[in-house]
């Protein structure tokens, strides 16, 4: 009888961990997914809609822009917002974040100009950053003890979902409704989000009492990482390396780390403390997930260049081809995160990396066969989601638990910083070895001149039917080989990168963090 009533209230314990019920702790969880899933799928609709937007507004020359600033606002938004969920009120904070992503998504229904677009997508981007950064927080307070890996595991799942739905649902969106309801959409949803956690949620982690926001530091940090991070986006198609403007912003962002640096060394209350990274969980654990989003990227920009180039696939071919990517990743991050309280979390994060150079190995000899690159992708996906999840729960157990927030966007912001760079490098390796074998074969002398132009500043456009009109057929055939041997390239840096991830995660602790969660 005495052991019944050990279980029964055992089982009462569990239902209200973290001073939320079972039924409360539900509709949390689904509130912070589904702006998870929103933030996500902004992201990616926009690939389906851009060409629709550009033919009814104009504005071709900023094109890039709109997929650009919402990838830049959301970057340099992640660790600020980490810092603050150590400091305020997560259920206010996470409203402000919602607030400003339909104020957003709003602006940008209406728009009639792509300048217009363009700000209301860089407001968009600081909201989905300062969500994205405290749902993680978010479902890591909520989860009851020894279950942080399977909330984090589902959040990942949602990423993975919002991947495969986002491209056709923008595609059915733009078809049969208008491309503006791809905004309006998040206006009922966000609301939802928004209401289930002021309704729901309740503050657990102690927040520090003397909250000192480091405004020079957050300065310093958002003109290094936008300059960065410019420079990674503009270089290939728009400016050579040693191009003036990309020197100015790489100068540009060296002296703002410089700066950044001795800020947060002499601050009272740091956006990042120094002393972090002197814990091997922390600095080996964000820089496993810098180097896995970097292959991890790269394979996903450039493989369908390979699939239509090298292996002569039609776009339907391609998009199924790259679907095991998507489904493996969320399939190992899962496992990882439904396991990881029985498995060490360091063999996850030493297993994926493995998986991830073993993939991006596969890929350099899968020509000409779609079977073996589809099965490069699977093993990479895989890898992918086991690092990503390990590394994530390594640098969280690595800090004090009123350090969370800051733990937790260090991983997103690598990860964040990981897949631009790695996307910028290697197009830019594949732009120079794709014009070097251009200039060998003589083959841009065939060619149309504004055709040949138009190709030298977007490799894409040679899979633009309009384009390929336009080509003579030996000529075509010979450009798509030598675009796929171009991205081999990326599959070297891509398998570079796995390798020094493999490395970082060698060096992770073999035991949990040294403090308890």
């Amino acid at each position: 009888m005495a052991a019944l009533q050990g279980e029964r209230a055992a089982a009462a314990g569990a239902d209200t961990a973290n001073g939320l019920n079972r039924k409360d702790r539900i509709l949390v969880i689904a509130a912070a997914l589904m702006a998870l899933f929103l933030g996500a799928l902004d992201t990616l609709v926009m690939g389906a809609a851009m060409p629709t937007i550009v033919a009814d507004m104009g504005g071709l020359e900023l094109y890039s822009w709109v997929f650009s600033v919402y990838l830049l606002s959301r970057a340099v938004t992640l660790p600020i917002f980490g810092k603050l969920a150590d400091l305020y009120s997560g259920k206010h904070l996470f409203g402000f974040a919602i607030a400003i992503f339909l104020a957003g998504s709003l602006v940008a229904g209406f728009s009639t100009s792509m300048v217009q677009l363009i700000l209301a997508r860089a407001l968009q981007g600081v909201g989905a950053g300062a969500a994205f950064a405290l749902v993680y927080i978010l479902l890591a307070d909520i989860a009851a003890p020894g279950k942080r890996g399977k909330m984090m595991s589902i959040a990942s799942f949602v990423w993975g979902l919002a991947s495969v739905l986002g491209p056709p649902m923008g595609g059915f969106i733009v078809n049969y409704w208008s491309w503006r309801w791809i905004f309006f959409i998040n206006l009922p949803l966000g609301f939802l989000s928004f209401l289930g956690i002021y309704l729901y949620f309740k503050e657990t982690r102690v927040k520090k009492r003397r909250a000192a926001l480091d405004l020079f530091g957050a300065a310093t940090l958002t003109l290094t990482v936008l300059s960065l991070l410019t420079v990674f986006l503009m270089t290939g198609n728009h400016y050579r390396w040693l191009s003036l403007p990309i020197i100015g912003l790489l100068s540009v962002s060296l002296a703002g780390g410089v700066t950044f640096y001795y800020a947060e060394k002499h601050a009272a209350d740091p956006i990042l403390s120094i002393d972090f990274l002197s814990r091997s969980g922390f600095s080996s654990g964000n820089a496993a997930a810098f180097l896995s989003s970097f292959a991890i990227f790269s394979l996903a920009a450039f493989s369908p260049l390979f699939i239509q180039g090298a292996l002569g696939k039609s776009p339907a071919e391609m998009g199924v081809a790259m679907i095991p990517l998507s489904l493996a990743w969320s399939g190992g991050a899962l496992l990882c995160g439904q396991t990881a309280h029985r498995v060490r979390k360091r063999h996850y994060a030493v297993a994926g990396a493995f998986f991830m150079l073993a993939g991006s190995g596969l890929a350099l000899t899968a020509s000409p066969s779609i079977g073996l690159f589809t099965t490069a992708l699977a093993l990479a996906g895989a890898g992918m989601g086991f690092v990503s999840i390990a590394s994530l729960l390594i640098v969280q157990d690595s800090l004090k638990t009123e350090n969370l927030g800051a733990a937790t966007a260090s991983q997103q912001f690598a990860r964040t910083l990981g897949g631009t760079i790695g996307v910028g490098i290697s197009g830019s390796l594949l732009n120079a070895r794709f014009m070097g074998k251009l200039s060998e074969s003589g083959l841009d002398g065939s060619l149309p001149p504004a055709i040949g132009e138009q190709i030298r500043q977007n490799i894409e456009q040679i899979f633009r039917p309009d384009i390929q009109s336009l080509i003579p057929a030996n000529a075509l055939m010979a450009l798509q080989e030598t675009v796929g041997r171009g991205v081999s390239m990326v599959f070297w840096a891509s398998t570079a990168a796995s390798l020094l991830c493999l490395i970082f995660c060698l060096y992770l602790p073999r035991r949990a963090g040294t403090f308890p969660n």
